[in-house]
């Protein structure tokens, strides 16, 4: 049976009531959406604990920041988008009159019966039933899942706080599962299956300044578009009438580009009053009858956030450009050459699309600017892996744009650690072959190695950016070697086989090899 409405009592709001953790000195508090841009210019940052909503709320907060400052005008120029931005930085905050008049001009309610905010309300008729609480939050088992590591079940779906709430339904709209999901019926069609999210298994390069205030400013993408009418682009939230997302639907900018491309419609039932969540919808979020029948992989706009890797077809000269996948056990720095290197039209790699506008900030805050790493290590389909974060240091005086030699150094040093555990991965190998007399090469020792290596190929890194002369790949090497000494040791000790095996190895690993064109592995 269908799920009754809500009580007409249970009210909150994503502007006005706190959900959204924030930290300002060694002080922490929560704040709904008005509070967070009302108070940006004294926040230090977002203090939210998984990563992929702090990545899905800076797309949805700079959306905002574009609206309220009008660098949403698709009419500037360059030159003009740019004063505009400068003139935003320089005021210090954003103007109190122009927040109040966006959020009282939208709809924030999330439990409102018409228009909840980043909801559906037409699955309460359009689904059979709902997914259960326990589908919606990460991290529970639901179905017949086994509960490895959670006190929740089936007959165990406890409710969750609806400022957890907001932030799984944000997982949800930029990170969700594809496959199976709850059935919908739209126009007399029933399906049950539904794509991933736009940034599922993705890792997010955000600007990060000394204040959110300059953080979302220094976040906000240029129009890059031939054209966009003005007026024709909206977030969500700004549309007249709630309706499913089309996938034909142009994605414009910056309100659809950064807040319009889920895939995954949901419909949160609250508790009493409204301070809990105690059921939702979780399912597919496509409109057209003809597209639930004959489902079709949605195409997906270039993300300013996320770098991309470009594949040469082999029939073809043509390229394919995919997303450039997160993985929990590689460290930030190993990406370092695309952030810096400046855009390549020849080039395997591009770095994310808002760096292009990080040089015409002004110098003070271009000096001072990090960059916040979020990955969320997934596979396409239904399993999460780990969540991360990282910070980098002040780095964009480091571009090619503006120290081409340091830029070069970073390029050879990154290419040069990943050839090395490339070789590094080949000698342990042949070397646990050669010592145990096995016909195959397992990856015993090469996986331990690599293990110990990448620590040591960070310290490395860091020191051949001070010391310029240095021979990146002697030292690279120098690491390998230790890292494959340590791993063998007790072998070495009580097998000569093992010792020579090892000795060879590390010859191989010093063995100067021809330079390659720069390539980046997992």
């Amino acid at each position: 049976m269908p799920q009754l409405p809500p009580p007409a009592t249970a009210t909150f709001s994503a502007a006005d009531d706190p959900w959204i953790d924030t930290r300002t000195g060694p002080r922490y508090s929560q704040r709904g959406l008005r509070d967070l841009f009302l108070n940006a210019h004294i926040i230090d940052d977002l203090a939210l604990p998984h990563p992929p909503v702090a990545s899905a709320l800076l797309r949805i907060a700079t959306a905002i920041t574009a609206r309220i400052t009008g660098l949403d005008d698709p009419e500037l120029t360059a030159s003009q988008w740019n004063a505009l931005r400068r003139t935003c930085l320089k005021q210090g905050r954003f103007t109190p009159d122009a927040i109040h008049a966006y959020f009282d001009q939208h709809a924030w309610d999330v439990f409102d019966l018409v228009r909840p905010w980043l909801q559906e309300p037409a699955l309460r008729t359009q689904c059979d039933h709902s997914s259960g609480i326990n589908a919606f939050v990460p991290g529970r088992p639901a179905g017949n899942n086994l509960a490895w590591f959670s006190p929740h079940g089936h007959h165990t779906a406890e409710p969750v706080p609806t400022a957890e709430a907001l932030q799984n339904l944000l997982i949800h709209h930029y990170y969700g599962r594809s496959g199976q999901c709850t059935p919908r019926t739209v126009d007399g069609v029933t399906t049950g299956r539904q794509y991933s999210g736009p940034l599922r298994s993705t890792v997010s390069f955000h600007p990060l300044g000394r204040t959110l205030h300059e953080t979302l400013l220094a976040g906000v993408p240029a129009f890059t578009g031939d054209e966009q009418l003005p007026g024709t682009d909206a977030c969500p939230w700004e549309e007249t009438t709630p309706s499913p997302q089309n996938p034909s639907t142009p994605v414009t900018w910056p309100g659809r580009l950064l807040t319009g491309q889920s895939q995954h419609a949901i419909l949160l039932v609250p508790g009493p009053g409204g301070s809990t969540v105690t059921d939702a919808y979780l399912t597919w979020a496509t409109k057209d009858p003809e597209e639930a029948k004959e489902p079709k992989e949605p195409e997906i706009s270039t993300d300013p956030y996320l770098s991309y890797r470009f594949i040469t077809e082999r029939k073809s000269v043509a390229r394919r450009r995919t997303k450039n996948r997160a993985d929990a056990s590689r460290a930030w720095w190993r990406e370092l050459d695309t952030l810096v290197l400046a855009p390549d039209e020849h080039g395997t790699y591009a770095r994310p699309a808002v760096f292009d506008t990080l040089n015409d900030l002004p110098e003070d805050l271009r000096r001072s600017l990090r960059i916040r790493v979020h990955g969320f290590d997934q596979d396409g389909k239904v399993i999460d892996r780990q969540w991360y974060t990282a910070i980098t240091p002040p780095l964009l005086n480091w571009t090619q744009e503006h120290d081409p030699a340091k830029a070069q150094r970073i390029a050879e040093c990154c290419r040069e650690a990943e050839q090395t555990a490339q070789r590094l991965a080949t000698v342990a190998k042949q070397a646990w072959k050669t010592a145990t007399h096995s016909g195959t090469s397992k990856t015993t020792w090469a996986n331990k190695a690599l293990a110990r290596y990448w620590p040591k190929a960070e310290t490395v890194f860091w020191r051949l950016l001070d010391e310029p002369e240095t021979d990146a790949p002697a030292a690279f090497a120098a690491a390998a070697a230790s890292a494959l000494r340590e791993v063998t040791e007790a072998a070495r000790i009580r097998h000569n086989s093992a010792a020579h095996a090892v000795a060879h190895a590390i010859k191989g690993l010093h063995r100067r090899r021809r330079p390659s064109a720069p390539r980046k592995t997992a």
